[in-house]
């Protein structure tokens, strides 16, 4: 009978385990390319003021689930005018690779500055 209890509840305890584990969901990808007219410009994330470089430029995000991010970036280049562009990142692929590949495009035009 002891040994029949461990057993059981070392089987709660995997069936638990796969089960909690389940509910966190695998993780998910999204990408993004940023072109600007002209190109060079720097992709600033206003989230959290990172660089996440100069146009032209692929970025991945990751989550746990399919949900979309939104994002507000600032694209910036000497001698131009800043631009801010907002956007949804949809995380619905399982890989990396496949997010790249069908990378949603976001492009911007860039205004001379005056002197």
């Amino acid at each position: 009978m002891k040994k029949f209890c461990s057993t059981l509840c070392l089987l709660i305890a995997v069936v638990c385990a796969g089960f909690l584990g389940g509910c966190t969901g695998a993780k998910t990808y999204g990408s993004v390319k940023f072109v600007s007219t002209p190109p060079g410009a720097e992709v600033i994330n206003l989230k959290d003021d990172t660089n996440m470089g100069m146009t032209p430029v692929l970025v991945t995000w990751e989550g746990n689930e399919e949900k979309p991010e939104y994002v507000t970036v600032e694209f910036r280049k000497t001698g131009y005018r800043e631009k801010i562009t907002s956007f949804y990142v949809n995380k619905r692929h399982d890989t990396r690779e496949e997010a790249a590949s069908a990378a949603q495009p976001i492009s911007v035009e860039l205004e001379k500055r005056k002197n």
